[in-house]
């Protein structure tokens, strides 16, 4: 009887086996794939300039009059757009700047350095507008 009662048992035991390699959870070999992993995920300083340089870059601005504007900056084709709340468009070119953003067309212009920036539409006064993403 006590043979019926040990076989199962032996079974139950052999089944469950060697326990599966885990994985190391601390140590060198961690911090080595951790170093390794941000190391393929940085960027030189010329790739991300050819990144910026070669594709357009979304902004949205507040400014101070209330307006809400998205700025489209289209790099490759050096223009901008900028879209006003009431979802009116133009289109900007870009002028050469000492330091900073400059963009203009008839009448509008848009200039600026980092966050800030100075929005001018035709017949309005100018704003000071401060990017929010």
């Amino acid at each position: 009887m006590q043979l019926k009662m040990a076989l199962p048992l032996v079974v139950l035991l052999a089944a469950c086996g060697q326990r599966p390699a885990e994985a190391p959870t601390d140590g060198d070999s961690v911090r080595e794939r951790a170093e390794e992993a941000q190391t393929a995920r940085r960027r030189t300083g010329a790739e991300v300039q050819d990144r910026a340089l070669n594709r357009v870059i979304r902004s949205v601005y507040l400014c101070n009059d209330s307006q809400r504007l998205t700025v489209d900056f289209d790099n490759p084709r050096q223009m901008a757009t900028v879209r006003n709340s009431e979802g009116e468009a133009v289109d900007l070119f870009q002028e050469r700047s000492a330091d900073g953003i400059w963009y203009r067309a008839s009448g509008y212009e848009l200039r600026g350095k980092g966050a800030m920036a100075t929005w001018t539409a035709d017949g309005m006064p100018a704003t000071t507008c401060r990017a929010v993403d």
